[in-house]
């Protein structure tokens, strides 16, 4: 996406004489590491991108065979697959401490390069042969740890910023490209003279540096929007205080102040933005006219012409935004109700677009009872509307919804809610203190089922003609219950298990794979796989039908390799920029999550593969993830970290869905009732099969009582069996875990 471009710097001309700096240039980062990696049949770079351009430009080849040479001799000295299992092993047998996270940290910024230092000389031998310098810088990041607020990382390293301040020197135009999964410091960049264009080019997957060049030569004229807010500093974000104040807890005191949210809304944090939440510059331009808005039968319609007032194709994206009033809750001054973007529109040709939602989506949870407890209301007074190109460029429209009394739109009951948090944001941007009180989590049981088993066994294939599924799940003796609710073996080239499989009744096992940026087999299979763009680029796009068409062509690999769950997508908010998974996860908005993730769900699902969608929840931060506590807010809660799944699972009926390894308010998710049973089943009306997170050390029983149908990827029946035998369990608790996997295996062969 293109953030800057000064004078018309882009597109690129034919002909233009072209230094590409930067050692990106060759060693292009695809995506982001852990389970998100793939091992594809190549990685195209940026220099490789050009090169496809067929002598349209020329390129400074003394300067690109310094990359080239650096890259090869540089990559000797990266680590290895032994020395990182090796490291790993090292790791793994630790407690968690600041030294662990600072090992897994400096492994994952050992697995690529470093930037190289130019030697003057071959800076000036460039400037001679080229007017126009192209610098790529990357990053990179993996699960298991955070990046940090530190020159190389979330800044730029001296090196890069002396890099730039020497190219701005000796070249006509300074073009800098961003190979990142998530945001980074910007300053010095946006409003450097010499830098005269930026593209936030993200990790483009296998396909990346040529994406990138068909951007830069203008043969595809960039439409992608921001799906973060890019602030000043990485100090301006509320969240910057509580992302580091302990390893083993993350109080979330910005609330429901997230992101855009807290920008919009927090007196005089509007300064500290660089690039708005929803901004994309573009090679033409777009006019907005005519703008309508209305109300009929609870559902709010605006609708807008967009006409293409420049020289070239292109596309835009537009936003409507709505503004609550504050009440006696308090809202953010704006929040994202409804986008779409517009066909490709050649110069001249319009558009009319229509964007609508519920009335009722524009509630606000009230978890202390300020109006009504723990329910959604509309309170009283004017909602207005926004509509434009980004959250701080849009229009007023004339339109206004009233709402005469407060409105309970919907009345839940109390879920999750936290006893460690002690104060939380308002929207004038002081905190108001919050009730803690004594910890206690709510455990389920479930009923007896009065069905029977057949006389003669039944074998799965003939259930809904021979038996019903309850019947057929009584067949079940109770080891083989308490063996099918953990993970089985892996079978043909899947390296993450299965789920299921009970041959004496002829269960198949159905084989997992890792995701989300694609099929991610094992390197010694011989099999490679597409890398997919990272999940933040597919949200860029707001394209939820070009997502449709990403999950349905993924899934259609995955189905030739014989894999029948794909543990993707990841939806996770990016609530703080440090985050190590954020290339994982799509957006600062859940609209917007839950929007992409729904339309990737849909097009992966009909293929007949299912997903995984993950990691439920607040899996905001990666440093000791499997023992940090994220202490939020119901409101919170509800109105932004769930509001995605929540999307997801009603529009798009996801198959499966991965608990988190982070505790939620003193309570680990595969464990946690009030979250899988209360919410996600109850309110949501999920019928789907829950699975952990590979590896959590979390109680089986509870995880089972909970509505956790599965603990990837092994079971421990043994602890099952003891808990069965003491009455902790009942075999009831059992059948209805074995019931949900099984009927998510019966939609695989549908």
């Amino acid at each position: 996406m293109l953030l800057k471009n000064k004078n018309g710097a882009l597109p690129l001309k034919n002909g233009e004489r072209l230094a590409l700096f930067g050692k990106a240039t060759v060693e292009y980062i695809k995506g982001g590491g852990g389970s998100g990696d793939v091992y594809p049949p190549f990685v195209c770079n940026i220099a490789d991108g050009f090169a496809q351009k067929g002598g349209r430009f020329s390129v400074c080849q003394p300067l690109l065979d310094f990359y080239k040479a650096y890259v090869e001799t540089e990559q000797k000295n990266v680590l290895t697959d032994e020395q990182i299992n090796a490291t790993w092993d090292i790791v793994n047998a630790m407690e968690f401490c600041q030294k662990r996270d600072d090992m897994t940290y400096d492994t994952f910024q050992a697995m690529h390069v470093k930037e190289a230092a130019v030697p003057d000389e071959l800076i000036d031998e460039a400037a001679s042969f080229a007017d126009t310098a192209i610098i790529t810088l990357s990053r990179f990041s993996a699960e298991g740890t955070d990046r940090r607020p530190i020159p190389g990382d979330y800044y730029l390293s001296e090196l890069e910023r002396d890099l730039i301040r020497k190219a701005g020197e000796r070249f006509q135009k300074v073009v800098v490209v961003l190979n990142s999964g998530a945001v980074l410091d910007c300053e010095p960049l946006a409003e450097n003279d010499g830098v005269d264009a930026v593209l936030l080019g993200w990790q483009g997957g296998m396909a990346g540096g040529a994406a990138i060049a068909d951007v830069l030569c203008g043969d595809v004229c960039p439409c992608g929007k921001l799906p973060d807010t890019i602030a000043k500093s990485y100090d301006a974000y509320p969240t910057k205080d509580d992302f580091v104040e302990d390893l083993h807890y993350l109080n979330y005191t910005d609330d429901i102040y997230v992101g855009y949210r807290y920008f919009a809304t927090i007196p005089g944090a509007a300064d500290a933005i660089r690039y708005p939440f929803g901004f994309g510059l573009s090679y033409t331009s777009f006019a907005l006219a005519g703008a309508v808005c209305g109300e009929q039968d609870g559902v709010i319609t605006a609708a807008v012409r967009v006409t293409n007032t420049g020289k070239v194709s292109g596309r835009e994206v537009v936003q409507l935004y709505y503004s609550a009033p504050q009440g006696r809750l308090g809202k953010p001054a704006r929040q994202l109700a409804a986008f779409a973007k517009t066909k490709r529109l050649a110069p001249g040709e319009s558009e009319t677009v229509a964007l609508s939602f519920a009335v009722n989506s524009m509630a606000s949870f009230d978890d202390l009872g300020k109006v009504a407890a723990s329910a959604y209301v509309l309170e009283k007074g004017d909602y207005a509307f926004y509509l434009g190109v980004s959250s701080a460029e849009c229009n007023k429209l004339d339109f206004v919804y009233t709402v005469r009394e407060d409105r309970i739109t919907q009345q839940l009951t109390r879920l999750c809610r936290p006893f460690k948090l002690p104060r939380r944001m308002l929207a004038d941007g002081s905190f108001e203190v919050l009730p803690m009180g004594e910890e206690t989590h709510a455990l389920g049981r479930q009923q007896p089922c009065s069905a029977q088993a057949p006389e003669k066994p039944v074998p799965f294939d003939e259930v809904g003609t021979a038996c019903t599924m309850d019947e057929f799940v009584k067949q079940f003796t109770d080891e083989e219950l308490m063996d099918f609710v953990g993970g089985q073996p892996p079978t043909g080239v899947a390296n993450t298990g299965c789920f299921g499989g009970l041959k004496r009744l002829d269960v198949p096992a159905a084989a997992t794979a890792d995701g989300p940026a694609g099929l991610r087999l094992a390197k010694d299979t011989g099999i490679p796989t597409t890398a997919w763009p990272c999940a933040t680029l597919l949200a860029a796009t707001w394209d939820v039908d070009l997502v449709y068409r990403v999950g349905r062509a993924a899934a259609t690999e995955i189905r030739e390799n014989n894999i029948a769950i794909w543990l993707a997508p990841a939806m996770n908010i990016h609530r703080d920029p440090l985050c190590g998974r954020n290339f994982e996860y799509y957006a600062e908005d859940p609209l917007l999550a839950g929007k992409i993730a729904a339309a990737a769900v849909c097009g992966i699902q009909s293929a007949r593969v299912a997903v995984s969608l993950k990691h439920f929840a607040c899996n905001n931060k990666e440093v000791n993830r499997y023992g940090c506590d994220s202490r939020v807010s119901e409101r919170a809660l509800r109105e932004i970290y769930l509001k995605g799944f929540e999307i997801a699972v009603k529009e798009a009926d996801p198959w499966t869905i991965m608990t988190s390894y982070n505790l939620i308010n003193g309570q680990h998710t595969s464990e946690n009732y009030e979250l899988i049973t209360g919410i996600l089943r109850g309110e949501w009306g999920f019928r789907g099969m829950v699975e952990t997170d590979w590896g959590v050390k979390n109680d089986p029983v509870q995880e089972v009582l909970a509505g956790n149908d599965m603990k990837m990827p092994v079971g421990y029946p043994a602890d099952l069996k003891e808990a069965l035998e003491d009455g902790r369990l009942t075999r009831a608790d059992l059948e209805v875990c074995v019931k949900r996997i099984l009927e998510m295996i019966e939609k695989l062969a549908d």
